[in-house]
């Protein structure tokens, strides 16, 4: 087992809080260039508009919790299991390059079909991690059966 995988996690976290930050410089830059009425905090839908101009970064916010779940899911799965292994690592690295990828075509404002191609591939390689993860267990199944006998 290596601990290895624990590198790109916490980099992927370290994207999170990064974005977060960028999220709070970009709105109360905002907030101060354009203050506020009351009218614009009176429904989410009137907020969400009024941040409209500096939205990349809270629509990235939300992205980061949605396909990096499975990956922190995975992780202590795989080192629980003693299925951290260097093709684990290599891919959990590989993703997270994918997010950070991600991140910065969608806070930069690029065309959403860049934007589509890093988040599919950055898919593909979690579910190759979960597919990895998957066979290794059924193989892992397999072998304690087979000794149980």
């Amino acid at each position: 087992m290596t601990t290895a995988i624990f590198w790109p996690t916490f980099a992927l976290v370290a994207l999170v809080y990064a974005v977060l930050l960028m999220l709070g410089v970009k709105r109360f830059g905002y907030i101060r260039s354009n203050p506020p009425r009351r009218a614009d905090f009176a429904s989410s839908a009137a907020m969400k508009s009024y941040f409209t101009p500096v939205s990349g970064p809270a629509d990235n916010l939300s992205n980061l919790f949605e396909m990096p779940v499975l990956y922190f899911a995975l992780v202590p799965l795989l080192l629980l299991f003693h299925h951290a292994n260097h093709i684990q690592v290599a891919l959990a690295w590989l993703f997270v390059a994918l997010r950070v990828a991600h991140s910065i075509v969608h806070i930069g404002g690029a065309r959403a079909n860049v934007r589509f191609i890093i988040y599919f591939a950055g898919c593909i390689v979690l579910s190759v991690m979960w597919i990895g993860f998957a066979i290794d267990m059924a193989g892992a199944t397999s072998a304690a059966a087979a000794n149980a006998l």
